[in-house]
Protein backbone atom coordinates (compact mmCIF):
# COMPACT_ATOMS: atom_id res chain seq x y z
CA UNK A 1 0.00 0.00 0.00
CA UNK A 2 1.23 3.51 -0.81
CA UNK A 3 0.28 7.02 0.26
CA UNK A 4 -0.55 8.48 3.65
CA UNK A 5 -2.41 5.43 5.00
CA UNK A 6 0.59 3.25 4.20
CA UNK A 7 2.96 5.60 6.03
CA UNK A 8 0.64 5.64 9.08
CA UNK A 9 0.64 1.86 9.23
CA UNK A 10 4.43 1.69 8.97
CA UNK A 11 4.84 4.23 11.81
CA UNK A 12 2.37 2.32 13.99
CA UNK A 13 4.31 -0.88 13.44
CA UNK A 14 7.57 0.78 14.50
CA UNK A 15 5.97 2.12 17.68
CA UNK A 16 4.59 -1.29 18.65
CA UNK A 17 7.87 -3.13 18.15
CA UNK A 18 9.63 -0.55 20.32
CA UNK A 19 7.83 -1.65 23.49
CA UNK A 20 8.72 -4.68 25.54
CA UNK A 21 5.48 -6.52 24.83
CA UNK A 22 6.02 -6.87 21.07
CA UNK A 23 3.40 -8.28 18.69
CA UNK A 24 4.13 -11.76 17.43
CA UNK A 25 3.68 -12.79 13.80
CA UNK A 26 0.04 -13.37 12.88
CA UNK A 27 -1.10 -16.96 13.17
CA UNK A 28 -4.28 -18.85 13.78
CA UNK A 29 -5.47 -18.48 17.36
CA UNK A 30 -5.59 -21.72 19.35
CA UNK A 31 -8.90 -22.77 20.91
CA UNK A 32 -9.51 -21.34 24.40
CA UNK A 33 -8.08 -23.39 27.24
CA UNK A 34 -10.38 -24.58 30.03
CA UNK A 35 -11.00 -21.95 32.68
CA UNK A 36 -8.90 -23.71 35.29
CA UNK A 37 -5.90 -24.50 33.06
CA UNK A 38 -3.51 -22.74 30.73
CA UNK A 39 -0.65 -23.89 28.58
CA UNK A 40 2.83 -22.41 28.79
CA UNK A 41 4.77 -21.61 31.96
CA UNK A 42 3.84 -19.47 34.93
CA UNK A 43 5.96 -16.30 35.07
CA UNK A 44 4.32 -14.69 38.12
CA UNK A 45 1.82 -15.79 40.74
CA UNK A 46 0.58 -14.85 44.20
CA UNK A 47 -1.47 -17.03 46.51
CA UNK A 48 -5.15 -16.17 46.78
CA UNK A 49 -6.71 -15.22 50.10
CA UNK A 50 -9.91 -13.68 51.42
CA UNK A 51 -9.80 -9.88 51.31
CA UNK A 52 -12.28 -7.25 52.46
CA UNK A 53 -15.52 -6.38 50.68
CA UNK A 54 -15.43 -5.87 46.94
CA UNK A 55 -16.24 -2.36 45.67
CA UNK A 56 -18.55 -1.79 42.73
CA UNK A 57 -17.10 0.45 40.03
CA UNK A 58 -13.52 0.09 41.27
CA UNK A 59 -10.50 0.20 38.96
CA UNK A 60 -7.33 -1.72 39.84
CA UNK A 61 -3.97 -1.12 38.18
CA UNK A 62 -1.82 -3.99 39.44
CA UNK A 63 1.97 -4.12 39.09
CA UNK A 64 3.60 -7.58 38.91
CA UNK A 65 7.18 -8.57 38.08
CA UNK A 66 7.84 -11.40 35.63
CA UNK A 67 10.38 -14.18 36.11
CA UNK A 68 10.60 -15.97 32.73
CA UNK A 69 10.08 -14.34 29.36
CA UNK A 70 7.94 -15.66 26.54
CA UNK A 71 5.22 -15.06 24.01
CA UNK A 72 1.44 -14.81 24.28
CA UNK A 73 1.01 -13.81 27.94
CA UNK A 74 -2.20 -14.79 29.72
CA UNK A 75 -3.54 -13.70 33.10
CA UNK A 76 -5.66 -15.59 35.59
CA UNK A 77 -8.42 -13.85 37.53
CA UNK A 78 -9.53 -15.41 40.79
CA UNK A 79 -12.83 -15.37 42.64
CA UNK A 80 -11.71 -18.20 44.91
CA UNK A 81 -13.11 -16.58 48.07
CA UNK A 82 -16.08 -14.82 46.53
CA UNK A 83 -19.60 -15.74 47.57
CA UNK A 84 -21.21 -14.55 44.32
CA UNK A 85 -20.14 -14.34 40.68
CA UNK A 86 -17.54 -11.68 39.87
CA UNK A 87 -17.92 -9.72 36.63
CA UNK A 88 -14.90 -7.93 35.18
CA UNK A 89 -15.89 -5.95 32.10
CA UNK A 90 -12.52 -4.53 31.05
CA UNK A 91 -9.02 -5.96 31.41
CA UNK A 92 -5.86 -4.49 29.86
CA UNK A 93 -2.19 -5.46 30.10
CA UNK A 94 0.84 -3.30 29.34
CA UNK A 95 4.35 -2.44 30.46
CA UNK A 96 5.02 0.06 33.21
CA UNK A 97 6.91 3.28 32.58
CA UNK A 98 6.80 4.93 36.01
CA UNK A 99 4.29 4.95 38.83
CA UNK A 100 0.85 4.19 37.37
CA UNK A 101 1.86 5.26 33.85
CA UNK A 102 2.45 2.75 31.07
CA UNK A 103 4.94 2.70 28.26
CA UNK A 104 3.25 4.28 25.22
CA UNK A 105 1.74 1.75 22.85
CA UNK A 106 2.01 -1.18 25.25
CA UNK A 107 -1.48 -1.23 26.84
CA UNK A 108 -3.76 -3.72 25.10
CA UNK A 109 -7.12 -5.28 25.85
CA UNK A 110 -7.40 -8.86 27.07
CA UNK A 111 -10.31 -11.12 26.16
CA UNK A 112 -11.78 -14.24 27.69
CA UNK A 113 -13.01 -16.90 25.26
CA UNK A 114 -13.08 -14.14 22.66
CA UNK A 115 -15.18 -11.60 24.58
CA UNK A 116 -14.24 -8.52 26.60
CA UNK A 117 -16.32 -9.28 29.69
CA UNK A 118 -15.83 -12.28 31.92
CA UNK A 119 -17.94 -13.49 34.83
CA UNK A 120 -16.02 -15.74 37.23
CA UNK A 121 -18.24 -18.00 39.35
CA UNK A 122 -17.82 -18.01 43.12
CA UNK A 123 -14.87 -20.20 44.06
CA UNK A 124 -13.50 -20.31 40.52
CA UNK A 125 -10.72 -18.83 38.38
CA UNK A 126 -10.58 -17.82 34.71
CA UNK A 127 -7.64 -17.58 32.30
CA UNK A 128 -7.60 -14.91 29.61
CA UNK A 129 -6.96 -15.62 25.96
CA UNK A 130 -3.31 -15.29 24.86
CA UNK A 131 -2.25 -11.71 24.12
CA UNK A 132 -0.10 -11.85 20.96
CA UNK A 133 3.36 -10.47 21.67
CA UNK A 134 6.47 -11.06 23.75
CA UNK A 135 6.90 -10.35 27.44
CA UNK A 136 10.49 -10.24 28.67
CA UNK A 137 11.85 -11.57 31.95
CA UNK A 138 12.19 -8.99 34.70
CA UNK A 139 9.40 -6.79 33.33
CA UNK A 140 6.95 -4.77 35.42
CA UNK A 141 3.72 -5.96 33.83
CA UNK A 142 0.67 -3.79 34.49
CA UNK A 143 -2.74 -5.47 34.58
CA UNK A 144 -5.65 -3.03 34.77
CA UNK A 145 -9.16 -4.26 35.49
CA UNK A 146 -12.60 -2.79 36.20
CA UNK A 147 -15.19 -4.42 38.46
CA UNK A 148 -18.57 -2.80 37.72
CA UNK A 149 -20.64 -4.59 40.35
CA UNK A 150 -18.24 -6.25 42.80
CA UNK A 151 -19.72 -7.03 46.20
CA UNK A 152 -19.15 -9.43 49.04
CA UNK A 153 -15.76 -10.92 49.94
CA UNK A 154 -13.01 -10.10 47.46
CA UNK A 155 -10.12 -12.38 46.51
CA UNK A 156 -6.53 -11.18 46.42
CA UNK A 157 -3.16 -11.18 48.15
CA UNK A 158 -2.63 -8.93 51.16
CA UNK A 159 1.15 -8.57 51.42
CA UNK A 160 2.13 -7.65 47.89
CA UNK A 161 5.15 -5.54 48.95
CA UNK A 162 4.42 -3.72 45.70
CA UNK A 163 2.63 -0.42 45.22
CA UNK A 164 -0.32 -0.76 42.86
CA UNK A 165 -3.05 1.75 42.09
CA UNK A 166 -6.82 2.15 42.23
CA UNK A 167 -9.34 4.57 40.80
CA UNK A 168 -13.04 5.08 40.08
CA UNK A 169 -14.74 4.63 36.75
CA UNK A 170 -13.20 2.71 33.88
CA UNK A 171 -9.70 4.02 33.09
CA UNK A 172 -8.22 0.63 32.21
CA UNK A 173 -7.48 1.58 28.59
CA UNK A 174 -5.56 4.72 29.53
CA UNK A 175 -1.77 4.65 29.52
CA UNK A 176 -1.33 7.80 31.55
CA UNK A 177 -1.42 7.52 35.32
CA UNK A 178 -3.29 10.70 36.21
CA UNK A 179 -6.65 9.04 36.96
CA UNK A 180 -5.12 6.44 39.27
CA UNK A 181 -5.20 8.62 42.36
CA UNK A 182 -4.98 6.07 45.18
CA UNK A 183 -2.52 3.33 46.05
CA UNK A 184 -2.86 -0.19 47.39
CA UNK A 185 -0.27 -2.58 48.76
CA UNK A 186 -2.29 -5.63 47.83
CA UNK A 187 -3.09 -7.47 44.61
CA UNK A 188 -6.80 -7.78 43.84
CA UNK A 189 -8.48 -10.56 41.82
CA UNK A 190 -5.26 -11.37 39.89
CA UNK A 191 -3.33 -14.46 40.95
CA UNK A 192 -1.21 -15.69 38.00
CA UNK A 193 0.40 -14.78 34.68
CA UNK A 194 1.76 -17.29 32.15
CA UNK A 195 3.82 -17.07 28.95
CA UNK A 196 4.90 -19.44 26.19
CA UNK A 197 8.73 -19.63 26.43
CA UNK A 198 10.79 -19.86 23.26
CA UNK A 199 12.25 -23.17 24.45
CA UNK A 200 9.64 -25.87 24.94
CA UNK A 201 11.67 -27.55 27.71
CA UNK A 202 11.46 -24.49 30.00
CA UNK A 203 9.70 -25.18 33.30
CA UNK A 204 8.83 -23.45 36.56
CA UNK A 205 9.26 -23.85 40.30
CA UNK A 206 6.62 -22.90 42.85
CA UNK A 207 7.74 -21.69 46.27
CA UNK A 208 5.09 -22.86 48.75
CA UNK A 209 5.55 -21.08 52.05
CA UNK A 210 4.69 -18.54 54.70
CA UNK A 211 5.83 -14.98 55.47
CA UNK A 212 9.50 -15.76 54.83
CA UNK A 213 8.56 -16.67 51.26
CA UNK A 214 6.00 -13.85 51.06
CA UNK A 215 8.93 -11.49 51.65
CA UNK A 216 8.02 -9.86 54.95
CA UNK A 217 10.83 -7.53 56.10
CA UNK A 218 12.25 -7.25 52.58
CA UNK A 219 12.27 -3.83 50.93
CA UNK A 220 8.98 -2.58 49.48
CA UNK A 221 8.80 -2.13 45.68
CA UNK A 222 12.25 -3.65 45.06
CA UNK A 223 11.43 -7.33 44.39
CA UNK A 224 13.79 -8.62 47.06
CA UNK A 225 11.87 -11.65 48.29
CA UNK A 226 14.03 -14.77 48.13
CA UNK A 227 12.02 -16.17 45.17
CA UNK A 228 12.80 -12.90 43.31
CA UNK A 229 16.52 -13.40 43.87
CA UNK A 230 16.13 -17.03 42.81
CA UNK A 231 14.42 -15.97 39.57
CA UNK A 232 17.32 -13.67 38.74
CA UNK A 233 19.82 -16.48 39.41
CA UNK A 234 17.90 -18.87 37.16
CA UNK A 235 17.67 -16.32 34.37
CA UNK A 236 21.38 -15.49 34.54
CA UNK A 237 22.25 -19.20 34.50
CA UNK A 238 19.99 -19.82 31.48
CA UNK A 239 18.52 -22.70 33.46
CA UNK A 240 15.87 -25.06 32.12
CA UNK A 241 13.66 -24.10 35.07
CA UNK A 242 13.24 -20.35 34.84
CA UNK A 243 9.67 -19.55 35.87
CA UNK A 244 9.22 -18.78 39.58
CA UNK A 245 5.86 -18.53 41.34
CA UNK A 246 5.84 -17.11 44.89
CA UNK A 247 3.00 -18.81 46.73
CA UNK A 248 3.83 -17.58 50.21
CA UNK A 249 1.18 -16.31 52.65
CA UNK A 250 2.20 -14.51 55.82
CA UNK A 251 1.17 -16.52 58.87
CA UNK A 252 0.45 -19.63 56.81
CA UNK A 253 0.69 -23.12 58.27
CA UNK A 254 1.11 -26.59 56.84
CA UNK A 255 -1.67 -28.23 58.84
CA UNK A 256 -4.32 -25.72 59.90
CA UNK A 257 -6.20 -22.87 58.24
CA UNK A 258 -5.69 -19.45 59.78
CA UNK A 259 -3.99 -16.63 57.94
CA UNK A 260 -4.77 -18.13 54.58
CA UNK A 261 -5.82 -21.70 53.96
CA UNK A 262 -3.26 -24.28 55.04
CA UNK A 263 -0.61 -25.51 52.61
CA UNK A 264 -2.47 -28.82 52.41
CA UNK A 265 -5.78 -27.07 51.74
CA UNK A 266 -4.53 -24.71 49.02
CA UNK A 267 -2.04 -27.01 47.29
CA UNK A 268 -4.18 -27.74 44.23
CA UNK A 269 -5.32 -24.17 43.55
CA UNK A 270 -2.13 -22.26 44.37
CA UNK A 271 0.43 -24.78 43.13
CA UNK A 272 -0.65 -27.76 41.07
CA UNK A 273 -3.04 -25.78 38.84
CA UNK A 274 -0.27 -23.49 37.57
CA UNK A 275 1.08 -24.22 34.08
CA UNK A 276 4.56 -25.57 33.42
CA UNK A 277 5.39 -26.41 37.04
CA UNK A 278 8.21 -28.92 37.28
CA UNK A 279 9.16 -28.61 40.96
CA UNK A 280 7.50 -27.54 44.20
CA UNK A 281 9.81 -25.92 46.75
CA UNK A 282 8.34 -26.50 50.23
CA UNK A 283 9.49 -24.04 52.90
CA UNK A 284 6.88 -23.93 55.61
CA UNK A 285 6.24 -25.08 59.16
CA UNK A 286 7.50 -22.41 61.53
CA UNK A 287 3.98 -21.06 62.11
CA UNK A 288 2.71 -24.52 63.01
CA UNK A 289 5.37 -24.56 65.74
CA UNK A 290 4.97 -20.96 66.95
CA UNK A 291 1.19 -21.33 67.32
CA UNK A 292 1.66 -23.46 70.46
CA UNK A 293 -1.39 -25.56 69.54
CA UNK A 294 0.28 -28.82 70.51
CA UNK A 295 1.58 -29.63 67.02
CA UNK A 296 4.25 -32.30 67.36
CA UNK A 297 7.12 -33.26 65.10
CA UNK A 298 5.08 -36.34 64.15
CA UNK A 299 2.12 -34.15 63.11
CA UNK A 300 4.23 -31.84 60.98
CA UNK A 301 6.15 -34.68 59.35
CA UNK A 302 2.85 -36.32 58.43
CA UNK A 303 1.80 -33.05 56.75
CA UNK A 304 5.03 -32.90 54.76
CA UNK A 305 4.52 -36.48 53.65
CA UNK A 306 1.00 -35.74 52.43
CA UNK A 307 2.22 -32.76 50.40
CA UNK A 308 5.06 -34.78 48.87
CA UNK A 309 2.71 -37.64 48.03
CA UNK A 310 0.20 -35.34 46.29
CA UNK A 311 2.92 -33.49 44.38
CA UNK A 312 4.53 -36.76 43.27
CA UNK A 313 1.15 -38.13 42.21
CA UNK A 314 0.82 -35.04 39.99
CA UNK A 315 4.13 -36.00 38.36
CA UNK A 316 6.15 -33.16 39.87
CA UNK A 317 9.17 -33.05 42.18
CA UNK A 318 9.49 -31.72 45.72
CA UNK A 319 12.45 -29.86 47.16
CA UNK A 320 12.06 -29.36 50.91
CA UNK A 321 13.80 -26.68 52.95
CA UNK A 322 14.65 -26.92 56.63
CA UNK A 323 12.91 -24.56 59.09
CA UNK A 324 15.03 -21.58 60.07
CA UNK A 325 15.93 -20.47 63.61
CA UNK A 326 13.91 -17.90 65.59
CA UNK A 327 15.19 -17.83 69.17
CA UNK A 328 14.75 -14.33 70.58
CA UNK A 329 11.30 -13.97 69.09
CA UNK A 330 8.35 -13.77 71.50
CA UNK A 331 6.94 -17.18 70.51
CA UNK A 332 10.15 -19.17 70.89
CA UNK A 333 10.67 -21.62 73.74
CA UNK A 334 12.90 -24.66 74.29
CA UNK A 335 10.10 -27.15 73.61
CA UNK A 336 9.35 -25.55 70.24
CA UNK A 337 13.05 -25.54 69.41
CA UNK A 338 13.24 -29.26 70.14
CA UNK A 339 10.38 -29.93 67.69
CA UNK A 340 12.04 -27.75 65.04
CA UNK A 341 15.27 -29.74 65.33
CA UNK A 342 13.44 -33.08 65.05
CA UNK A 343 11.55 -31.91 61.98
CA UNK A 344 14.74 -30.63 60.37
CA UNK A 345 16.44 -33.95 61.02
CA UNK A 346 13.60 -35.67 59.17
CA UNK A 347 13.84 -33.25 56.23
CA UNK A 348 17.60 -33.76 55.93
CA UNK A 349 17.72 -37.54 56.32
CA UNK A 350 14.37 -39.14 55.38
CA UNK A 351 14.99 -39.37 51.65
CA UNK A 352 11.30 -38.66 51.00
CA UNK A 353 12.00 -35.54 48.97
CA UNK A 354 13.68 -35.24 45.61
CA UNK A 355 16.18 -32.78 47.08
CA UNK A 356 16.77 -30.77 50.26
CA UNK A 357 17.90 -27.17 50.72
CA UNK A 358 19.28 -26.38 54.17
CA UNK A 359 17.82 -22.93 54.87
CA UNK A 360 18.44 -23.48 58.58
CA UNK A 361 22.18 -23.69 57.91
CA UNK A 362 22.06 -20.64 55.61
CA UNK A 363 20.37 -18.46 58.25
CA UNK A 364 21.59 -19.60 61.66
CA UNK A 365 24.26 -17.89 63.72
CA UNK A 366 27.59 -19.72 63.89
CA UNK A 367 27.63 -18.92 67.61
CA UNK A 368 24.08 -20.03 68.49
CA UNK A 369 22.32 -22.45 66.13
CA UNK A 370 18.87 -21.51 67.50
CA UNK A 371 19.29 -17.85 66.49
CA UNK A 372 19.16 -16.03 63.20
CA UNK A 373 22.54 -14.68 62.10
CA UNK A 374 22.52 -11.02 63.28
CA UNK A 375 23.70 -9.60 59.93
CA UNK A 376 20.73 -11.27 58.20
CA UNK A 377 18.09 -10.40 60.83
CA UNK A 378 15.21 -8.24 59.61
CA UNK A 379 14.64 -7.08 63.19
CA UNK A 380 12.30 -9.65 64.74
CA UNK A 381 14.71 -12.62 64.97
CA UNK A 382 12.58 -14.62 62.53
CA UNK A 383 12.39 -12.85 59.17
CA UNK A 384 15.57 -12.18 57.20
CA UNK A 385 16.26 -8.77 55.68
CA UNK A 386 17.25 -8.24 52.04
CA UNK A 387 20.67 -9.78 52.63
CA UNK A 388 19.05 -12.75 54.30
CA UNK A 389 16.63 -13.16 51.40
CA UNK A 390 19.58 -13.23 49.01
CA UNK A 391 21.33 -15.78 51.24
CA UNK A 392 18.30 -18.07 50.99
CA UNK A 393 18.22 -17.83 47.20
CA UNK A 394 21.97 -18.44 47.01
CA UNK A 395 21.60 -21.59 49.12
CA UNK A 396 19.41 -23.27 46.48
CA UNK A 397 21.20 -25.72 44.18
CA UNK A 398 19.75 -24.73 40.82
CA UNK A 399 20.28 -28.25 39.50
CA UNK A 400 17.86 -29.60 42.11
CA UNK A 401 15.01 -27.61 40.52
CA UNK A 402 15.43 -29.23 37.09
CA UNK A 403 13.78 -32.43 38.15
CA UNK A 404 11.48 -34.86 36.34
CA UNK A 405 9.54 -37.86 37.59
Amino acid sequence: MTGRSGRVRRVAAVLLTAVVCQPAPARAAPPPAPAERASGVVTWAASADRMGEGTAGEDYRLIVHTSVGGDDPRVRLSNAFGERPLTVDSVYAGVRSKGAALRPGSNRRLTFAGVRTVTVPAGATAWSDPLPGRLHAGTDLVVSLHTPAAAGPATGHWLALQTSYTGRGDHTAEERGTDWTRTTRSWWYLDAVSVRPSQAATGAVVALGDSLTDGRRSTMDRNRRWPDYLARRLNTAHAAVRGVADEGISGNRVLADGLGQSALHRLNRDVLSLPGVRTVFLFEGVNDLKAHTGVTAKNLIAGYRKIAERVHTAGKCVVAATIGPFEGGPEWDPATEAVRRRVNRFIRTSGEFDAVTDFDRALRSPHDSARLRPVLDGGDHLHPDDRGMRALADAVDLRSLDCTR
